[in-house]
C-alpha cells in the first residue's frame, strides 16, 4: 500500500503508510487542530500535539513526562536518550520543558522515522539527533557517562524485543548514564504479571534505587496494561512521583522499597541466556 493522506475541507484525515514494523496510521485528534496519534497495525504507539509539545496524553507519556519534570531543577538542560522513537513524544517534550537540552533518539524503523519526520516535522531548533539504528545497538555507541536520562520505550509487533530485558542490556545503560543518571522503561503485562515482575527484579539487580509506577489494576494482575520501570544508583524523588501519580487524571500507584521487592515475588535477575520477549496483549485492548 502506497502513501494516502486525505483532506475533507479543514480537517484533515489519516495518513495510511506501510513502514518496517507494520502499516502505520496517523490519525488526527478530533479536539486539537495539530494533533495526531499514531498507531502501528492497530496498536496505538504515540499522540503528538504540534502546536503543544508538552502536552501527553497517553497514561505512561505522562509517567514518563512526571520522571523527566523531576529529573532536575525546572528549566535546566539534559542530556537524554530515547530508545524507540515512534512519534518522538518524550523527545519533544523535554526539548518544550527542558530548552537546549541534548538529545538521541534511537529507532529501528527508517520508514517510520521518514513518515514521523515528514508529516510530524520536529522543531528545527530543537537539538534532536534521531539515529537508525538497533535500541541496544544504538546506545552501545553513546559516550560512557554521557546521558542525564535514558528512556526505553521499544516495542515490536507490540511486544519489547528480548534483547532488550536483560542485565547485560542494564550494564549497557548504566554505562552510558552519568552517576547521578535515572533509566526508565514502557513495559507492557497482564496477568501473571511474569514479566513485570522479572524486569523489576533484573532492575533491582543492577540499580541501588527502582520504583513501578501504573495503574493499581495493572500491579494486581487485574488487566493487561503499562508500567514505568524507573531506576537510578542515587535516591528517586519517591515523594513527588508518587504525588503526582496519585493526582493525574487516570491515577497510578507508585511501588517502592520493601513493597516493591514483595511484588517481584522471589523472581530471578534475566540475563540475555533466558531472555524473551514480552508477552503480546490480548486482542481486546486495542477494540
Amino acid at each position: 500500500m502506497g502513501r494516502s493522506r486525505k483532506t475533507r475541507g479543514a480537517a484533515a484525515e489519516a495518513v495510511v503508510e506501510p513502514v518496517d514494523g507494520g502499516l502505520a496510521q496517523l490519525v488526527p485528534d478530533p479536539d486539537r487542530g495539530r494533533a495526531w496519534t499514531l498507531l502501528i497495525d492497530g496498536a496505538p504507539q504515540s499522540h503528538v500535539d504540534l502546536d503543544d509539545p508538552a502536552r501527553l496524553s497517553f497514561e505512561y507519556q505522562r509517567r514518563l513526562g512526571h520522571v523527566v519534570d523531576l529529573l532536575a531543577p525546572p528549566g535546566r538542560p539534559v542530556h537524554a536518550v530515547h530508545l524507540g522513537g515512534g512519534g518522538f513524544t518524550l523527545a519533544r517534550y523535554v526539548a518544550a520543558t527542558r530548552p537546549r537540552s541534548t538529545q538521541q533518539v534511537i529507532e529501528r524503523d527508517a520508514a517510520l522515522v521518514q513518515l514521523v519526520r515528514r508529516e510530524l516535522p520536529l522543531d528545527p531548533a530543537a537539538r534532536i539527533r534521531v539515529r537508525t539504528a538497533d535500541a541496544r545497538e544504538g546506545l552501545a555507541k553513546v559516550p560512557d557517562g554521557w546521558a542525564d536520562l535514558i528512556i526505553a520505550d521499544v516495542f515490536s509487533g507490540a511486544r519489547t524485543p528480548a534483547h532488550l530485558t536483560s542485565t547485560e542490556f542494564l550494564d549497557e545503560v548504566r554505562r552510558a548514564l552519568k552517576p547521578s543518571g535515572v533509566y526508565a522503561a514502557n513495559l507492557a503485562d497482564g496477568p501473571p504479571l511474569t514479566h513485570l515482575r522479572g524486569q523489576t527484579a533484573t532492575a533491582a539487580d543492577r540499580f541501588a534505587e527502582v520504583a513501578l509506577m501504573a495503574d493499581p489494576a495493572v500491579l494486581r494482575g487485574k488487566r493487561f496494561g503499562n508500567a514505568v520501570l524507573i531506576a537510578s544508583a542515587l535516591p528517586l524523588p519517591i515523594a513527588e512521583l508518587t504525588r503526582r501519580a496519585a493526582s493525574d487524571p487516570h491515577s497510578a500507584r507508585l511501588e517502592h522499597g520493601r513493597p516493591l521487592l514483595d511484588f517481584t515475588g522471589g523472581a530471578r535477575p534475566v540475563t540475555d541466556l533466558r531472555a524473551v520477549a514480552s508477552p503480546a496483549p490480548p486482542p481486546s485492548v486495542f477494540r
